[in-house]
């Protein structure tokens, strides 16, 4: 059976990832660490995607055979999470909540869009359904400390940080697509001449009228942000 299984196709027991330190092995000591192993992955996946990173390419990154990993790491699934976890830590807020929670979720997934961006990894790791580490659980408990003006209960709104976490992610997917896309030549001018055709065909009259409207701003920066107020702005408090 092979180690490198893809993400969320096996489980992890988070009480022995979290709670429990890795055992030390027996012998001559290691000259890498989990940490070193978390942060080649990392890098594998910053540069290359989430494809690239194989346990035995995180092997050779670390200069160690790849069966030696297993006892920090034994399987890609319980990586993934290490790395996760680990890349979470960028995400440190040192001021307290404002009050104004609309406003200081906003500035969450602001937080989260950036994070996303340099690891764009991250949308499709964070897919799966994971347990949270340490630096993951540090964010969380500041989201929560935003939602606490809300009236909320803890259901509630742990429900609204999956939600606003599903949105930037989507999201953050999309933009990376679209740029990727944007490189290809003449690209955005022939999807311009398609959408000219169909809006001209009279089979599509609401289409036709939407494409007519005044354009508003395309940067990415801004559609997000346009479309985070909707989605923020919109939640309900009861």
């Amino acid at each position: 059976m092979s180690h490198d299984v893809g993400p969320g196709a096996a489980g992890v027991d988070p009480e022995q990832l979290w709670l429990r330190p890795v055992a030390p092995r027996r012998g001559r000591r290691p000259t890498f660490s989990r940490e070193a192993i978390v942060v080649a992955a990392v890098a594998l996946a910053d540069a290359e995607g989430l494809e690239a990173v194989t346990m035995r390419r995180v092997a050779a990154e670390v200069g160690a055979g790849v069966m030696s990993l297993y006892s920090y790491a034994p399987d890609k699934e319980t990586l993934l999470e290490l790395m996760v976890d680990h890349v979470s830590g960028e995400l440190t807020v040192t001021d307290p909540p404002s009050g104004d929670w609309r406003a200081d979720l906003k500035a969450v997934a602001h937080l989260q869009r950036a994070h996303m961006l340099r690891h764009p990894w991250l949308p499709a790791a964070l897919s799966a359904r994971r347990v949270p580490g340490p630096n993951t659980l540090a964010f969380l408990e500041h989201a929560l400390a935003v939602l606490r003006p809300t009236g909320l209960d803890g259901a509630a709104k742990l429900e609204v940080f999956a939600q606003l976490t599903a949105f930037v992610a989507g999201h953050v997917a999309h933009e990376i697509a679209q740029a990727a896309l944007s490189r290809v030549p003449d690209r955005a001018a022939a999807e311009a001449r398609y959408l000219a055709a169909v809006a001209a065909d009279g089979r599509h009259p609401e289409l036709a009228e939407a494409l007519s409207a005044p354009r508003r701003p395309l940067t990415p920066e801004a559609t997000f942000t346009r479309f985070l107020g909707r989605l923020v702005d919109g939640l309900a408090t009861d």
